[in-house]
């Protein structure tokens, strides 16, 4: 990933792909919308080494606990960095690459039925410190501040005030929004904080004991890789002798736009994740450092 000077037909976010093949030019207009290209993998990873890890780091006892949430996200977010295919997104009929690594995902306040959620969005600095450290100090700062002040945090506010707009309102508000995503002029305020405005969205059932292997994209804002964690749980792992053994395990449903890459970039993709996994010491290391799957 890397900055270059911004052209005619860069949005604020993101640099327009020139030079695709023509199948690419047109792939945006023949077939449909991000919604109807979803690709939906599947992948049980076994997470022996992850705990190993976990409990050496937290072995310290610090006051804000390395968890597997944390672990998750910064793979994802070191996965999207080595793999940059997956930063993009489809925009107006244009193909855009994402000028940041965004990952977006909610809080709840309190688990309880009526309490409030608010949107995360923690950003990958390539050039910084380990991604595990960086989302470790992200998550602390943001759940400190959401779940101990109670205050507003991100869009929080805004949305409280569009809620209450008539339906009319609503209904212009959404056509013009919309129009200006498709021209690239959508205002940086709204989306700077929108999840939907990000590289992946995390959606963390097994926090609330639930689980589900896919969850949707969205035709609203620009994400086009969405991953849902189950609930850990124990699976048999078997042997080339027929024997078995069981293993702490997660289940990570993720939901692709087909169309920013083929089915080789993907299996590629998740190649790297499950080898992040496996060693998962290699979240210490810097950001930028490239990690060998071939």
């Amino acid at each position: 990933m890397q900055n270059r000077k911004s052209r005619w037909g860069d949005r604020w976010d993101a640099y327009r792909l020139r030079g695709l093949d023509p199948v690419h030019v047109m792939m945006p207009y023949m077939f449909g919308s991000r919604i109807e290209n979803e690709a939906v993998l599947g992948e049980v990873i076994d997470l022996t080494e992850v705990d190993k890890y976990l409990a050496k780091k937290n072995a310290e006892n610090p006051e804000f606990k390395y968890t597997w949430f944390h672990f998750i996200t910064a793979a994802l977010a070191k996965a999207v960095l080595l793999r940059p295919k997956m930063n993009y997104f489809i925009a107006g009929g244009h193909y855009y690459e994402r000028k940041q690594i965004e990952v977006a995902f909610n809080v709840k306040r309190q688990f309880s039925d009526d309490a409030e959620e608010s949107m995360a969005k923690f950003i990958l600095n390539p050039e910084g410190e380990s991604p595990m450290e960086q989302v470790h100090t992200y998550v602390q700062k943001f759940v400190t501040k959401v779940r101990g002040e109670n205050q507003s945090v991100g869009v929080d506010d805004i949305l409280k005030f569009l809620s209450k707009l008539p339906r009319f309102a609503w209904r212009i508000m959404t056509w013009c929004l919309k129009r200006m995503e498709y021209y690239g002029i959508y205002p940086k305020s709204l989306a700077i904080d929108d999840p939907c405005y990000s590289s992946v969205y995390i959606s963390n059932l097994g926090s609330i004991k639930m689980n589900a292997d896919y969850h949707h994209l969205f035709n609203w804002g620009t994400i086009s890789f969405f991953v849902v964690i189950g609930e850990k749980k124990m699976r048999p792992y078997y042997k080339e002798d027929g024997t078995y053994e069981m293993r702490n395990t997660i289940k990570l449903g993720l939901t692709v736009d087909e169309r920013i890459a083929d089915g080789y970039y993907f299996a590629k993709t998740l190649r790297l994740v499950r080898k992040i996994f496996q060693n998962p010491e290699l979240l210490d290391q810097p950001a930028a450092t490239p990690i060998d799957i071939d």
